[in-house]
């Protein structure tokens, strides 16, 4: 059951940064990086990783603009 939550959370992390680069990146990057962040409770240490990088990513391009 661990793994199988820090897994879905992983993945929903990286679907909310994915959408981040093209919906309310503030907002969506921001869930992003948080979700990424609690994912590295889990064993899915790539999937947080992932979820972390891009929501980071999605969070501050609209500020390089």
């Amino acid at each position: 059951m661990k793994a199988s939550l820090g897994s879905w959370i992983g993945w929903i992390g990286i679907f909310l940064a994915i959408a981040g680069f093209f919906y309310y990146p503030l907002w969506f990057g921001g869930a992003a990086v948080v979700l990424g962040l609690f994912g590295l409770t889990f064993p899915q240490k790539f999937l947080a990783w992932s979820a972390i990088v891009l929501g980071a990513i999605a969070f501050f391009l609209p500020m390089l603009q």
